[in-house]
């Protein structure tokens, strides 16, 4: 008979946080494994321990062991919050019993700890991961960060200070149940200018938060810097957003980005999603940093090289924006859908010649619901005391749907 595997919530780290279910559980096991500090407490007591974290790691160090070897792996936190027992379950589960054994929380303890409720809070993980810390605080009342490595409570302020919310209210715990634990409080713009500890986690309260509010296209063309690398122009930009039909979380591409400023869109309008701008220039690359970095869009992922080679390999897309193709367009419509077959384009286009091919390779590739768009811009310009419109070229904007 094989004995049972325990993932076990151990709580912050220090004794007093440990249910008794996990120290039961933890009782019950011959070997011990997890991180370091989780360790820790447990190795002068006889307990065989092994310092593992990486998911696939423990898997395997579990299966080889003998089946009357009782196994528990101690997790920080709860195993359900943000917790390495999500990646262990499917290695897991079809070799041996598995027991989860829930435990206390950051954010459940944290909250107690400030005296405030978290059935209504908003939950980020900034540990190890890409966030718009902004775009997350504010549209909700209250949220949650796990913070670590270049995302800790004090770059987390910066950010939300750059973006206007310097005035938000910030709690930020470190080093949580441990003797040294420490609560600060102050504003995003204060917060910004303190040190902390990386075991640290953080809680901003946006008193007016656009919670619900549809994101809508608002940067002006001079918000952007550049120089003399092509832009889709604002009136473009927004109807081009439109037609991608963005939804939270998806995965976008914008093929020959130039100076960002559709991708900047993008990455603001699905802040929990994913955008790769492919550029091959390196004038555009640099605009394109300058321009991430001016509105903080962590979630937009620069890709250096042409296409149709630079996209194999990026995550599968579910939109994508053709700006440019150099004449590729065809090849890389083909990468599009063998990597989605579902994936929406939309292509821009300024000459007719870029139009039929567009086109053709729309229909010939099987594309559905296509459709056309031409979109003209007239601009009035002062002439002394009058005014004249100065058109601008128009652009015809593709697009359409794989049926996959």
């Amino acid at each position: 008979m094989k004995s049972p595997v325990y993932l076990i919530g151990v709580g912050m780290g220090d004794g007093g946080t440990l249910t008794v279910d996990a120290a039961d559980a933890i009782d019950a096991c011959d070997l011990l494994i997890g991180a370091p500090r989780l360790l820790e407490p447990w190795q002068d007591k006889g307990k065989e321990t092994q310092a593992i974290i990486p998911a696939q790691e423990i898997a395997d160090c579990i299966l080889s062991q003998d089946n009357r070897c009782t196994v528990g792996v101690l997790l920080s936190g709860d195993v359900g919050f943000y917790s390495g027992a999500k990646n262990l379950y499917p290695l897991l589960e079809e070799e041996r019993e598995v027991i989860a054994i829930p435990g206390i929380s950051s954010l459940v303890y944290f909250c107690a700890r400030i005296h405030t409720t978290w059935q209504d809070v908003h939950l980020v993980s900034a540990h190890g991961r890409s966030c718009d810390a902004a775009a997350e605080v504010g549209r909700n009342a209250k949220t949650f960060f796990l913070t670590g490595g270049s995302s800790g409570p004090a770059e987390l302020c910066a950010r939300l200070r750059d973006r206007g919310l310097g005035k938000v209210k910030v709690w930020v715990g470190e080093r949580l149940s441990y003797e040294d634990e420490r609560v600060t409080y102050g504003t995003a713009q204060e917060m910004a200018e303190e040190e902390f500890d990386s075991l640290a986690v953080m809680l901003a309260v946006n008193p007016n938060p656009d919670k619900g509010r549809a994101y809508i296209p608002t940067l002006t063309d001079e918000d952007f810097i550049r120089g003399d690398v092509p832009m889709t122009k604002e009136e473009v930009r927004a109807l081009a957003l439109v037609k991608l039909r963005l939804e939270p979380g998806q995965k976008v591409w914008d093929v020959g980005a130039g100076t960002g400023s559709v991708s900047v869109e993008c990455a603001r309008s699905i802040p929990d999603g994913d955008v790769f701008a492919i550029e091959k220039k390196q004038e555009a690359l640099e605009l394109l940093s300058k321009n991430k970095a001016r509105f903080g869009v962590s979630n937009l992922h620069l890709v250096a090289g042409e296409a149709p080679g630079a996209l194999e390999g990026l995550p599968a897309p579910d939109r994508v924006f053709l700006g440019g193709t150099s004449g590729s367009l065809g090849e890389i419509l083909g990468i599009v859908l063998r990597k989605n077959p579902a994936a929406r384009v939309v292509a821009a286009a300024i000459t007719l010649e870029t139009l039929g091919e567009a086109m053709r390779c729309f229909e010939g590739m099987g594309l559905a619901n296509v459709e056309i768009a031409q979109i003209s811009v007239s601009k009035a310009r002062a002439v002394g005391p009058y005014h004249m419109m100065n058109a601008q070229n128009p652009v015809f904007l593709i697009s359409g749907e794989g049926q996959g």
